[in-house]
């Protein structure tokens, strides 16, 4: 499944909260070396994890949502379910890692 970028609230709200599945929520920035080497390890779990839908938040183009979710570091790794946060990870995560983290949510 292709990973969703988000840019705002409202569609935060309609591919995150609004899901009927598990979703992953990556919260990154541009300049942030730690989100670079996750970003590709998301893009891969996107492709394998077929019951998990992959988002990525831009954070400096989405402050109203770092600030609801108090992003206070990047990268920031969250699992929503039903609408709710569910768990979340600051800080970047091997493949197996991030697979166990978004399985045991």
């Amino acid at each position: 499944m292709a990973v969703v970028h988000i840019h705002g609230t409202e569609e935060f709200e309609k591919e995150v909260l609004q899901a009927d599945q598990k979703v992953l929520v990556d919260f990154w920035a541009t300049w942030c070396g730690p989100c670079q080497m996750v970003g590709p390890i998301v893009e891969e779990l996107s492709n394998e994890m077929e019951d998990v839908k992959v988002v990525k938040v831009e954070v400096d183009e989405n402050p109203d949502l770092a600030r609801q979710y108090r992003v206070m570091s990047i990268p920031m790794l969250a699992v929503f379910k039903g609408g709710e946060l569910a768990k979340k990870q600051v800080g970047a995560l091997q493949k197996p890692d991030l697979q166990k983290f978004i399985e045991e949510a």
